[in-house]
C-alpha cells in the first residue's frame, strides 16, 4: 500500500493544485507498479507546514519567499 507524503509551506498550493498533486502522484505510482488494481490503495498526504516553520540553508523560509523567489504560492 503506497503512502506518499508531500510537505509544503502553508498556502503554497490551492485546492485545485493539491488535487493535481494527488492525482498525478497516484497515476505515477500506478504506472510504476504496472498494476491498475493498486490505485485504490495509493495514499497521498499533503502536509502544510505553518508559515515560518520551514527552513532552507539555515534560514526560515516562508510562503511569501516561495512566491517571491519561485513564483509559486500566494503573491
Amino acid at each position: 500500500m503506497p503512502l506518499v507524503t508531500v510537505n509544503v509551506p502553508e498556502g503554497t498550493f490551492s485546492l485545485a493544485q493539491k488535487q493535481k498533486v494527488v492525482s498525478g502522484i497516484t497515476d505515477l505510482l500506478v504506472e510504476i507498479e504496472q498494476v491498475e488494481d493498486v490505485r485504490p490503495y495509493v495514499t497521498v498526504l499533503v502536509n502544510e507546514i505553518a508559515d515560518g516553520g520551514w527552513g532552507v540553508a539555515g534560514n526560515v523560509f516562508t510562503a511569501k519567499a516561495l512566491a517571491d523567489n519561485f513564483g509559486v504560492g500566494p503573491k
